[in-house]
């Protein structure tokens, strides 16, 4: 039991393999827990962080931060993750852990789209207009919504470019059978693959400027991409923009 009463989440996520494993657990089951068993991995990982920064807020303050960059890390950024490699290991949807007006650059990208919306999306986009010193800036890239919309509805070419360029490697490929499978896979990617996060919202340049503007960031343009900082990879089929505060 934990100090307050509660089962402890170490031994939650014991009973949870040991459900798993059993042959008898049902797919709808399964697919529930291992999805809580990915939280309570994260779970701890964030919580082994806050016993270092038990305010949540870190006493330095770098320049220019990352989120969520996983393998893709920008030279002289400082990479706030969920999971490692990360200079930091931090639960994002909890908050941004730097002081107020403390930072000058924050840039993401294919991260937003994978935490809920509205309340983590909007508490995240709430969050980096206060560490964000007047006049900084956040660069955000997602997947292009209205790339997959623009094409629906028509047939669906086996040699489309948005198999070929995301998914002609995944085991999903060969469930891609109409255009709409396609327009899924965008705004709902990788249900229960333990490779893939799920994508949990979809969004256009549009909801992006909305997303910024409402929290107050005084503009919200397109954002030049720039291989020196973003993932060459995402270029294509990703919509990006720059919020100044």
């Amino acid at each position: 039991m934990s100090p307050s009463g509660m089962p402890s989440v170490d031994l939650l996520g014991e009973q949870i393999s040991a459900v798993l494993a059993d042959p008898a657990t049902t797919h709808g089951l399964a697919r529930t827990l291992r999805a809580a068993a990915k939280e309570i991995e994260l779970h701890c990982y964030h919580h082994a962080s806050c016993r270092a920064w038990p305010n949540g807020r870190l006493d330095e303050r770098p320049i220019k931060v990352q989120i969520g960059g996983g393998a893709h890390r920008v030279d002289g950024f400082f990479n706030i993750d969920l999971v490692p490699p990360a200079d930091l290991l931090w639960d994002i949807r909890e908050g941004i852990p730097l002081q107020d007006d403390s930072t000058n650059e924050i840039f993401s990208e294919h991260f937003l789209e994978h935490i809920d919306y509205p309340h983590s999306a909007k508490h995240y986009v709430r969050e980096a207009h206060r560490v964000l010193v007047p006049g900084g800036r956040i660069i955000t890239g997602v997947p292009d919504a209205a790339l997959a919309l623009n094409q629906y509805p028509g047939p669906l070419d086996a040699s489309d470019e948005t198999i070929e360029r995301w998914y002609a490697k995944r085991d999903c490929r060969s469930d891609i059978n109409t255009r709409l499978d396609l327009i899924n896979l965008v705004f709902r990617d990788q249900d229960d693959d333990p490779t893939y996060t799920p994508h949990l919202w979809a969004y256009d340049h549009e909801k992006l400027v909305h997303l910024f503007t409402e929290v107050g960031f005084s503009t919200v343009e397109p954002w030049t991409f720039d291989p020196a900082m973003a993932n060459p990879k995402r270029r294509w089929g990703s919509v990006y923009v720059v919020a100044t505060k």
